[in-house]
């Protein structure tokens, strides 16, 4: 009895027409990243300037704050969720169709936030209806990133995958400026009462322009070849994704996670050091406005650096990039932490610069390509999204983890999470080290050694 694998192709699947175009992947990664992180950047900044007076009762402001930013973290639930639904999508049905209706998605729910009717309106039904639409955001923004790198990584030259797959990771950034780039101008310029009553709802149903755009662009780029060319094979479609990736990458799975820890740098540097510096129970005295730009001078250092270090790890390798960039990064937090303390602008300018837009990036530019490296193509999506939400999860619970440890009026507070911090950066650069490397090896190698180990 022949082994072949038996071919199941859909009569719409033109297999011919298929070639790798890495350029048009980058751009469509690239793009759908940037505008998907806008939507999800825009909700955050909105939950901490906005929402807690349109959404929620005004009768008690702390309330309305907790509930806005509880509404934040919703998203980040359903992620694990979306990584699932979304990732078995792509990796059974192509990474394009799951591309675009991650795109649609993400859209339909941002827009539909600016028609948004407000508390004052229609009383407890307007919050509900915004924690619906943040668990569709969050839904959706989990099979980007992995649908997004699965599709470059597989279009792109084995000599620069890690080049090309940085772009998606550096349209994250490009989302999160444009984000702060559209709605802080518009709450400086108008009214504070036009700006409460229909102001803030403008960079919202703008997404739909960019979205449409988008789109566009994202239905030109052709599937690629190694995936068509396995789509159709019986073997490709007989297990859901998730069962498969369980049995048989349950270890590369819990490795990834412990890698996405690394995130704990940005949990550190720009959620608990804002707080850290701003809240006047810590007594540092900085103001929001200038951690504002603090973070803008973060994110447009990452956009140069990024594919800088895509490309540095197509040559050095990116175990070597990841953990450095890792332990490093770690390491610094405490002087950042303690450049706040000392109540100097310029230093922490230069601290920021240092761990979040140099050291941090060398993990973050590295690690979508790292991931997609490490499991065979049929779960490649749902592989990479399962272990990267998942991460993200748990993750996000560290900066109150931070807040615990060092409350308002702790002693050593740079010390104690500067050295948290770096110990949960040593895990994941074991892990990363752990981890087999995918250097010089094409991805055909790195399929017939998968195949080889039993997948």
């Amino acid at each position: 009895m022949s082994t072949t694998p038996t071919r199941v192709v859909p009569a719409s699947q033109d297999t011919g027409a298929a070639k790798r175009d890495p350029r048009k992947a980058a751009m469509s990664g690239w793009i759908g990243s940037a505008l998907e992180y806008y939507d999800f950047a825009l909700y955050s900044l909105a939950a901490t300037l906005i929402f807690p007076a349109i959404f929620f009762p005004s009768e008690n402001p702390t309330v309305g704050i907790i509930a806005s930013l509880a509404t934040y973290a919703v998203g980040y639930v359903s992620r694990p969720v979306g990584a699932v639904v979304l990732g078995a999508y792509g990796d059974r049905h192509g990474r394009k169709k799951v591309l675009v209706f991650a795109m649609l998605l993400m859209g339909f729910a941002t827009f539909a936030v600016g028609l948004l009717p407000t508390y004052g309106q229609v009383g407890i039904l307007a919050p509900a209806l915004l924690v619906i639409l943040r668990l569709v955001q969050g839904f959706a923004v989990a099979g980007e990133l992995g649908g997004a790198s699965a599709m470059i990584v597989e279009h792109s030259p084995d000599a620069r995958r890690g080049f090309f797959a940085s772009f998606s990771l550096q349209g994250t950034q490009v989302g999160s400026i444009l984000a702060t780039a559209v709605l802080l101008p518009l709450a400086a310029i108008l009214p504070a009462d036009q700006f409460g009553t229909w102001g803030w709802r403008i960079p919202f149903l703008l997404s739909a322009v960019v979205i449409l755009a988008g789109y566009f662009i994202r239905r030109r780029v052709q599937e690629p070849p190694a995936y068509v060319a396995q789509s159709g094979t019986v073997e490709s479609v007989r297990r859901f994704p998730l069962v498969d990736l369980l049995r048989t990458r349950p270890g590369v799975l819990v490795r990834c996670i412990l890698m996405t820890f690394t995130n704990v740098i940005g949990m550190a540097t720009l959620i608990f050091g804002v707080s850290y510096a701003t809240q006047k129970g810590y007594g540092n005295g900085f103001s929001s406005s200038e951690f504002l730009w603090v973070t803008l001078v973060a994110n447009i250092a990452a956009v140069v650096t990024i594919p800088l270090f895509g490309a540095l790890s197509d040559q050095i390798g990116r175990r070597t990039l990841m953990a450095a960039g890792g332990v490093i990064g770690g390491l610094l937090v405490a002087g950042y932490l303690w450049a706040i303390e000392q109540g100097s602008l310029p230093l922490v300018f230069v601290c920021v610069v240092l761990v979040q837009g140099i050291f941090f990036q060398m993990w973050n530019a590295t690690f979508a390509t790292f991931f997609q490296e490490q499991f065979p193509m049929r779960i490649r999506v749902t592989g990479f999204a399962v272990s990267q939400n998942i991460g993200l999860m748990i993750a996000s619970f560290f900066p109150s983890i931070f807040t615990a440890i060092a409350p308002p009026g702790s002693t050593n507070i740079p010390l104690t999470i500067g050295l948290t911090t770096l110990g949960i950066c040593i895990v994941s650069a074991v892990a990363t080290l752990m981890s087999p490397d995918t250097k010089g090896k094409s991805l055909e190698d790195l399929e017939a050694r998968k195949a080889a180990a039993g997948a």
